[in-house]
């Protein structure tokens, strides 16, 4: 064996003893309590040199399922200390899993509010948790899980949330995160959550959502978030944005590869044209994806929406060209910001969004530019709001629309009771968006 082989074995050693059986989707690693050793090559710090670092060693999601039979697999470069949770840990920190502490749901499964108590794991301070909890017959499972594990495990940046453990036991398979104050993008959207986001929030939060994707496309291993959505955008309590749910990322291409061909998956409204025709996935898919969200943002409208009429179902059919316009700019910014916002800054908002949503991969910008091109619009002010006239028709329609979408809302709140893991009842309230797997012929595994 030479020297160079040998060192590579070694810098791969401990995930087997991380995981264990969870690698191959069974046994119960989680109950033996194996803790990685923290980095001492890379900090778990919250951005800036030492993420990128941490980003640009990292070992892939291809490494890992690679030589997982070999169980040969880094710790070392995990680059933060990750903590092994017990499902009975987690019941504990979650009141058995209370409908009380019920956050919300994904294709993963339900997500809950917990409490970590001081001193209940070494090194970790008393804090509020947010706990995944994989629902067996949900759209993703063990594959998604290890996925987010080996991607928040290494990665660090200020827009990221941070992963803080997990739980791999028996059929068991847990997420621990920081807790996001101020829930999903989403529910500030479209459910009005108080207060309704002014212009310059929305503006901020499509800027640090714009940086976590820089991070993610411009790491030595890139990485395709996959499933950029308004729902996985989540917010701390001064409304900084952090991307959360890595569960479909997949590692970029390198080289000469162009894209990375793997099955279509994701949520509707928000794939790029070209990836669900072909299955080629590029970092050019999540530009598409993110200008989604910020016509969203603009909006104030789902990507897409059953309850509208068939023309203006679909945002990006319906709105697209009107982004170009600044005289039809009024027909695009959400009736709820009441002209509260510059209109200069707007209309180059709605620009960058037009060139995101480009049918070509070529024509649109990369990441680096997006946020070239919005963060010099946060220093925008105009003298004078733009004119409003008040409850107009579409403002009419809008206020009942999001009305109606609160009145469902409180019809599906449930009496909070106790449950454990093995019992979760598929709840999804509220919930709009549509998982998808689109099988196409011939294609390659996720």
């Amino acid at each position: 064996m030479t020297r160079a082989s040998s060192s590579s074995k070694k810098e791969r050693s401990g995930w087997g003893s991380l995981f264990g059986g969870c690698l191959r989707g069974g046994g119960a690693a989680g109950s033996r309590k194996v803790r990685p050793r923290p980095s001492t090559k890379h900090g778990g710090g919250g951005g800036g040199a030492g993420a990128e670092a941490s980003a640009a060693q990292r070992l892939s999601f291809t490494d890992v399922m690679s030589t997982a039979s070999e169980q040969e697999l880094s710790v070392s470069l995990v680059g933060s200390n990750l903590h092994v949770f017990t499902v009975g840990e987690l019941k504990a920190a979650t009141q058995g899993f209370l409908d009380g502490n019920f956050l919300g749901e994904g294709g993963f499964g339900p997500v809950y509010k917990g409490n970590v108590a001081d001193k209940a794991k070494p090194g970790l301070k008393a804090q509020p948790i947010a706990v995944k909890l994989w629902d067996p017959e949900g759209a993703q499972g063990h594959k998604e899980w290890l996925s987010e594990v080996i991607f928040l495990g290494q990665l660090r940046h200020p827009n990221l949330v941070k992963l803080i453990g997990y739980c791999c036991e028996d059929e068991h398979r847990l997420l621990v995160y920081e807790y996001m104050a101020k829930g999903s993008l989403e529910n500030h959207l479209f459910k009005k959550f108080p207060p309704m986001l002014s212009w310059s929030t929305r503006l901020n939060i499509a800027v640090g959502a714009a940086k976590g994707l820089v991070f993610l496309h411009d790491a030595e291993k890139p990485v395709i978030y996959r499933d950029f959505k308004t729902s996985n955008i989540l917010l701390d309590p001064e409304y900084k944005a952090k991307l959360s749910d890595f569960g479909l990322a997949k590692d970029g291409p390198e080289g000469d590869d162009t894209h990375v061909s793997t099955r279509v998956m994701g949520t509707h409204g928000y794939a790029a044209p070209e990836y669900i025709l072909t299955g080629h996935l590029t970092t050019k898919s999540d530009v598409y994806s993110f200008g989604v969200v910020l016509l969203e943002i603009l909006s104030g409208r789902r990507a897409v929406d059953r309850t509208r009429p068939s023309r203006e179902q679909h945002l990006v059919e319906y709105m697209r060209s009107w982004l170009k316009d600044p005289q039809k700019l009024s027909r695009v910014m959400d009736p709820a910001l009441e002209g509260q916002y510059s209109a200069t800054a707007a209309h180059k908002a709605a620009i960058v969004a037009y060139r995101c949503l480009s049918g070509s991969p070529k024509n649109r910008p990369d990441m680096c530019q997006v946020v070239e091109d919005l963060e010099p619009l946060l220093n925008i002010t105009d003298s004078e709001p733009v004119a409003y006239v008040a409850l107009n028709n579409v403002t009419k329609k809008e206020r009942t629309a999001r009305r109606r979408d609160n009145e469902r809302e409180a019809g599906n709140h449930r009496q909070s009771k106790a449950r454990s893991p093995q019992k979760t009842i598929r709840r999804r309230p509220g919930q709009s968006e549509e998982f998808w797997v689109w099988h196409m012929p011939g294609q390659v595994k996720a």
